[in-house]
């Protein structure tokens, strides 16, 4: 073969310099090809957004609308219903919870059938007490000049007291039992142990309390006039007894001590 045919076979290699100046040309193409895409996006983007907005405006009515036909509906059917005065939900049924069954053993057993028995019969004892009221004897009729003199404490308070003949009236250091104990809680246990021996009425009692407070002071004197009433009749003592009046009532509040905050409250101890 000859020289020409060997170089006509044979491609020169691309230069450097030719690849440089292609490559602007590529990425001048690519750009404009994004800068389209971007461009047709964003319209298609604010179309939809258009859509959007009217079909959320469209609704919003809608909801508005069904919302106030609803609450119409629900008032006129409460105006129809009759109104009653048991609670919401008083004529449910209380949901009865499953019993859940545990085996006890013959002393459990025989333990468990002892308490109810025994609260079974304390029942029944305070039922037959609240039933049969105890027969009390009638008030002794007091001479002119009789005077019977006790004392009550409760607390800090000290009352003495003095029964005399009369229809009933009560002085509490030279006032009315109304101005010196103006809540009828305490009115109600000083007058305890007249109502409960029926000397509401018979007899005047002049008393002079000291000490303590005002609650105090009315357990001091309820507990004066039980002890005078033992005086006045014997036979009253076990019914007074009984419900309590005769028994002193010694709870007092606790006396502070040498190094201590309170009565028993100590100071914080820090090691370091």
């Amino acid at each position: 073969m000859s020289e020409e045919e060997n170089t006509e076979d044979v491609t020169p290699e691309e230069t450097p310099e030719a690849a440089a100046e292609e490559t602007p040309a590529v990425e001048e193409v690519v750009e404009e090809t994004a800068e389209v895409e971007v461009e047709e996006t964003a319209e298609v983007e604010e179309v939809v957004e258009g859509e959007v907005e009217g079909a959320e405006a469209e609704g919003e009515v809608d909801v508005e609308e069904a919302a106030t036909e609803a609450a119409e509906e629900v008032v006129a059917e409460q105006e129809q219903k009759p109104k009653s005065d048991l609670p919401p939900g008083a004529d449910l049924e209380p949901l009865a919870e499953p019993e859940v069954e545990v085996e006890l053993s013959a002393e459990e057993r025989a333990a468990r059938e002892a308490d109810e028995e025994e609260r079974a019969a304390r029942e029944a004892a305070e039922a037959e007490d609240e039933e049969a009221p105890v027969a009390r004897p009638a008030p002794v009729s007091l001479a002119k000049d009789d005077r019977f003199i006790a004392t009550g404490k409760r607390k800090r308070s000290v009352a003495r007291v003095i029964i005399l003949p009369g229809d009933g009236q009560i002085s509490i250091n030279d006032r009315e039992i109304e101005e010196y104990f103006p809540r009828a809680r305490h009115r109600t246990v000083v007058n305890s142990p007249l109502v409960a021996t029926g000397y509401e009425s018979n007899v005047n009692i002049k008393i002079r309390v000291h000490g303590g407070g005002i609650s105090g002071q009315a357990g001091a004197v309820r507990h004066g006039i039980a002890r005078a009433l033992t005086e006045v009749d014997p036979e009253l003592r076990p019914e007074l007894k009984r419900r309590g009046f005769l028994t002193r009532d010694a709870r007092a509040k606790e006396r502070r001590k040498a190094g201590l905050k309170k009565a028993r409250k100590r100071p914080q101890f820090s090691k370091r």
